[in-house]
């Protein structure tokens, strides 16, 4: 199987790290087995390494993969704070396969440091805004709650969203974030970001006719094409993202890796534009 050049390597420019973890997910297992398979879709034969502006991703000096890593429930916030920070020490942007949503959060973490002043651009269904979902305050459905509390980025503006309820609108209005519900998600070509930008990609942003592999079946969602042009549309300098939320084991055919992978590269192309 072809694979990414590992960490570290000289003069590359984008950090790849896997956390292959689903343990606070609220409804069902799966997310963990993502990262690997994300991989695998980039390298299938059924598509290429191009991205729709033309930037080929095979060539060399672009990737380093730090791989994967499989951390306990407790361990998880620090082993992955830990791995994104030696990939911002090195110099590198960074793009992380999840793994459930509550990655996200010491995945910032990390990003914070290295870059101050962050905005972040949340991809979601869901506001994940909640103080502490089923007496689990670190859960998949709470990273949100836990960044904006630490102060850890200055800007949120959250995509696709379209199953708010009073508590999380009351976080939300708490924390002053931007929501932008799939009823208004045009709104989004409007956005300009002032400082380095983070993206957060829940494949369950996308309605479930595009993507199955996932764990929250969610109908009125973006469509892929809708997704990707914001993406395309970012004036930003991207220097952290993640895919998360990837089930395998909903989708038999393999649809949604492909569409992650998809979202990948529109992601690291705009991410090498800066």
């Amino acid at each position: 199987m072809r694979t990414f050049r590992p960490f570290p390597q000289q003069n590359t420019r984008i950090g790849l790290l896997g956390v292959a973890f689903d343990e606070n997910s609220s409804y069902m297992r799966g997310a963990a087995l993502a990262p690997q398979r994300i991989r695998e879709a980039f390298f299938c034969d059924s598509s290429n390494q191009w991205t729709e502006d033309e930037t080929y991703l095979g060539a060399d000096r672009i990737f380093a993969d730090a791989g994967d890593i499989t951390p306990s429930q407790a361990d998880m916030p620090i082993e992955t704070e830990q791995a994104a920070g030696r990939l911002y020490e090195a110099g590198l942007k960074v793009m992380a396969f999840g793994g459930d949503h509550s990655v996200t959060y010491p995945l910032v973490k990390a990003a914070a440091k290295a870059h101050p002043n962050l905005s972040i651009l949340h991809f979601d269904a869901h506001p994940d805004l909640y103080d502490n979902f089923e007496d689990n305050p670190h859960s998949h459905a709470s990273p949100f709650a836990r960044i904006m509390e630490a102060g850890l980025a200055k800007r949120l503006v959250q995509v696709g969203i379209r199953t708010i309820n009073g508590h999380q609108r009351e976080q939300a209005n708490r924390f002053g974030v931007e929501v932008l519900t799939m009823k208004n998600w045009q709104d989004v070509f409007n956005i300009n970001f002032d400082s380095p930008l983070y993206i957060t990609f829940d494949m369950d942003c996308l309605d479930p006719a595009f993507a199955p592999g996932i764990s929250h079946w969610e109908p009125g969602g973006l469509s892929t094409r809708e997704a990707l042009s914001v993406i395309q549309s970012l004036q930003a300098n991207i220097i952290g993202a993640d895919v998360v939320e990837l089930n395998p084991t909903r989708d038999p055919l393999n649809v949604t890796e492909m569409v992650a992978a998809k979202v990948f590269k529109e992601i690291a192309a705009k991410m090498l534009m800066r």
